[in-house]
């Protein structure tokens, strides 16, 4: 048995079907097929029922799947503590960053480089799901994300909760309270991200809507900070939901920013890694620590 085939037959096992299989392996379809069919000949059981339309694992194929992920995570880990010793250089952690982190970011890369001097860090911007599929594939060491409650052939490490705040015109009524309800914001159209852009966060904002008793009427999607924002400053009365991180970086300009005293509009963000190594337990321990000095007491 080859690494290269314990690869092949979780990227399959995830997805049920070779062709997506064979693009994130970055090879053509037949490699895969030709791999998965000599992994079966060798241990002499068939992994995968394949059908002209579906592919599901075997009795086998499920019982293989956990171990092979324990191969792929101490194949990972070695590699790790490897990187870490740097052979006279120092290692690079490469992390997935999202969007609204604010203060919050300044404060993980200083306690990171209190706790690991000799360590250098690689930020990176990409999207949620894209960031998921990197840290998996090994292009990224580690990934904030928000939202995520599991994810095969991850390992999700929780850091901290985000308080969501309304984003109002400055001139409307509701943004003379110091905070508000969320079913006070009934009466306006709510801008939200379309779902395909982000259907965590539009699912949660939906739910959090109905559990304060009312549907909410959908405007316009929101796009950029800055148009949105203006639009909800100058236009027909609307409102939004933001990360509290992104306030402090942004001028508000005809918008107000608003707590929610609902206390259980908070978003879960999530450190997702492939495997837990001493370097990647220094980084959680500095979220964490991000956490506690940014917090902002209960509404």
């Amino acid at each position: 048995m080859e690494l290269r085939q314990v690869d092949y037959f979780v990227t399959l096992a995830e997805e049920l079907h070779f062709g997506r299989a064979a693009e994130r392996l970055h090879v053509v379809q037949p490699a895969v097929s030709q791999q998965i069919q000599r992994l079966e000949r060798e241990l002499g059981v068939q992994l995968f029922d394949r059908t002209r339309r579906r592919v599901t694992l075997t009795r086998a194929g499920e019982r293989l799947l956990p171990e092979a992920y324990a191969v792929l995570a101490s194949v990972k880990r070695a590699v790790d503590t490897v990187t870490d010793l740097g052979e006279g250089e120092a290692p690079v952690l490469r992390i997935g960053t999202t969007e609204g982190l604010g203060e919050r970011l300044d404060v993980i890369l200083a306690k990171l480089r209190e706790l690991r001097q000799d360590v250098q860090v690689s930020l990176h911007s990409v999207p949620n799901w894209s960031r998921l599929e990197q840290v998996r594939d090994g292009q990224l060491d580690a990934a904030l994300v928000r939202l995520v409650k599991n994810r095969k052939g991850l390992d999700l490490i929780p850091v901290w909760e985000e308080r969501l705040v309304a984003v109002l015109p400055a001139g409307h009524r509701l943004a003379g309270k110091p905070a508000l309800a969320l079913r006070e914001l009934a009466e306006l159209p709510l801008r939200l991200v379309p779902r395909e852009a982000n259907p965590a966060f539009y699912d949660f904002v939906l739910q959090a809507c109905r559990d304060a008793g009312f549907e909410p009427r959908l405007d316009a999607p929101f796009t950029t900070l800055q148009n949105t924002f203006a639009e909800i400053g100058m236009g027909q009365a609307s409102w939004t939901l933001m990360y509290e991180g992104i306030v402090g970086t942004v001028v508000p300009k005809r918008v107000a920013f608003r707590r929610l005293l609902d206390p259980e509009v908070r978003i879960p963000t999530s450190l997702a890694v492939r495997s837990v190594t001493p370097l990647l337990e220094n980084l959680a321990e500095a979220c964490r620590f991000a956490a506690e000095q940014t917090a902002t007491p209960r509404a």
